[in-house]
Parts: C-alpha cells; structure tokens; sequence
C-alpha cells in the first residue's frame, strides 16, 4: 500500500465530528478526522513500515501523522529523526501521543526524553515528560533508575507551577505514572503529589482546568491497581 492510497483511506475514514473536535484541540488543517480505532484494520495490512511513516508524517495531515506512529519502526529511527519528528509535532497530541509514544518503544528512549525534559521548549519538554509516561506503564521496573526518577519527581515538585502549560500536564502525568506504575517509589510520588497540590491549566478561549496526581495514585490504591502495566504502548 502506498501513501496515496493511504490517504485516500483515512479520507474515507473521517468523520466531520471527529474533525471539529480536533480542531478544538489544537490541530489544524490539512486533517480529515480519522477516529484512532478505525486506523486499525489497515495498519494491520501495512505492519511496520517505517519508508511509509516517513511519506506520511512529511504530508503535515494530522490523520497521516498519527498513523505514520502506528507503523513506524521505533527501533530503526535515530535520536536526529525523532528530533526531526518532533519540530513537525504543531500541538501536543502530536508531540504526545505520535512522537513521545513512538519513542517509548525505541531502545534510546529515555537518553531522548532527558533531552528533550531539559530543552525549556514547552513541546519537547512535554514530549520528554510524555515518554517517561508511556515508559513507566509498559516497561518492568528494574529497567529504571530508582534514584533518577526520585531527582524527577523533586524537579517536577520545585517547576511545575511555573511550567508552560502543556509541559505542567505531561508533568502532573509523570507523577501520577511513577505513583501508580512504579512501586518503589508510589509513597514518594503520592507526598509529591500532596506537596504539589492542584496544578491550574490554562487553556487559550476555555476554562482553566486543575490537575490533581494525587487523586490519580489514590484512586489506583483503593482499586488495587498499583503496579499496572500495558501490554502495549502503540495500538
């Protein structure tokens, strides 16, 4: 299956409601508004494909985007083409849910995701903050460093009220990951948490939302959830 025959498919596939919503949340044409599970059965077909990713993420069509992530090859991509990927990544479902997600499943993941968390661009830094995410839900413990992930919590506790906006999501996100999918250190994440309190969003012509990690890591306790790991981190 080529690109143009891939486009022509997610085409078909989208639907104006899905379009609106999108739009609503930061994407911009061109995009088609493709529900992520009807991409299934073609990337199915297609596999990994990573030439085909590549045709398809450089088209700019948010639909395409997403799923050049589907069928990439996460292990075939250097640390220059996630940074490549991630200065096309225009708002952050983007740079969060394509980017971050594809990254999680590569080998170079977390030396990328430092990279990006020190950056002080609000993408990057909510990419970096994202992989971690995706990484601590899917990946065993003793594949992270107890000590390492301590230092980022106290970061994430002494800079998340200043934070930009989308970078103080994917941080309230990492310390509700590491309180409910990494045991060692739940009881410091869930303190941090407590420490850090409510976390206002401002979001540009909506309401502020306020984020609360801790009601997350309380909630995985009282439905013994802790430890929760996926199979998968793409779908």
């Amino acid at each position: 299956m080529d690109s143009q025959t891939v486009m022509q498919e997610l085409e078909m596939l989208g639907k104006e409601r899905m379009k609106k919503m999108y739009l609503s949340n930061g994407a911009h044409e061109p995009l088609f508004g493709v529900a992520t599970g009807t991409m299934k059965p073609m990337a199915k077909k297609i596999k990994i494909n990573q030439d085909l990713a590549e045709e398809l993420y450089a088209t700019g069509n948010y639909d395409a985007m997403y799923f050049a992530g589907i069928i990439a090859d996460p292990k075939a991509m250097t640390a220059e083409d996630y940074d490549r990927w991630l200065d096309s990544a225009y708002f952050y479902m983007i740079s969060d849910y394509v980017v971050a997600v594809t990254l999680a499943e590569s080998d170079i993941a977390q030396e990328v995701a430092d990279k990006w968390i020190a950056s002080g661009d609000e993408l990057r830094m909510s990419a970096g903050w994202s992989c971690y995410c995706w990484l601590l839900g899917s990946r065993k413990d003793e594949e992270f460093s107890e000590s390492k992930l301590s230092e980022m919590l106290d970061l994430v506790k002494d800079t998340i009220h200043d934070a930009p906006e989308r970078t103080k999501s994917a941080m309230n996100n990492f310390v509700g990951t590491v309180g409910v999918s990494y045991k060692p250190l739940t009881e410091k994440a869930l303190k941090t948490a407590q420490q850090i309190g409510p976390v206002e969003m401002k979001r540009e012509g909506k309401k502020s939302s306020f984020l609360n990690s801790a009601e997350t890591i309380e909630k995985a306790m009282q439905k013994d959830r802790l430890g929760f790991k996926r199979r998968y981190v793409r779908c």
